[in-house]
């Protein structure tokens, strides 16, 4: 992560201690979460409905876009289509009731967009198949999309309660 990418928080995150500390830590903490969980929820609307479906994902270094793939007959590639402005949300859960309070969660924000084929195409599809190899065929079948969703910003929850905000910057 750049230092430009560390200097984005909210308020809540910068009260008290040492800023740079707390903007690494944070981003660390994101990065954690989504390194190491290869599924996510994604969220979409439709006509004031919101729907929830399990994607398989992968992020960029930077972690400033996320890719995936869906079938082009489903109501999550329609919804899509429909409305570009997408969460995915990724989080620590293990189940197990002790480990309740210590569960993390976070919430990428961004707009979703159809890759088509060509360059980009193959560029996000290295990036899903390299995290997810046995998902090759499916995301290069002619009935499935490869979608990439551009990251606003991160919500970062901890303790049910603790809400801190990253927004990534890009490289140019």
């Amino acid at each position: 992560m750049s230092e430009s990418d560390r200097s984005h928080l909210s308020a809540a995150a910068t009260m008290g201690g040492d800023l740079e500390s707390k903007q690494s830590d944070l981003v660390s903490r994101i990065e954690h979460l989504v390194r190491e969980r290869p599924y996510g929820v994604l969220c979409t609307q439709s006509r004031s409905q919101p729907y929830g479906s399990l994607a398989a994902l992968a992020a960029t270094d930077d972690l400033t876009t996320f890719v995936f793939a869906t079938p082009t007959a489903t109501r999550k590639y329609r919804l899509l289509s429909e409305c570009d402005h997408v969460a995915l949300v990724i989080d620590s859960r293990s189940g197990a009731p002790e480990e309740l309070m210590q569960v993390e969660a976070v919430t990428a924000t961004g707009r979703a967009q159809v890759v088509p084929p060509g360059i980009d195409f193959e560029h996000w599809a290295g990036l899903l198949i390299r995290r997810h190899p046995h998902l090759a065929v499916f995301v290069r079948a002619e009935s499935s999309a490869l979608i990439r969703v551009d990251v606003v910003r991160y919500f970062y929850v901890t303790r049910f309660q603790e809400v801190r905000q990253w927004i990534p910057s890009r490289s140019t």
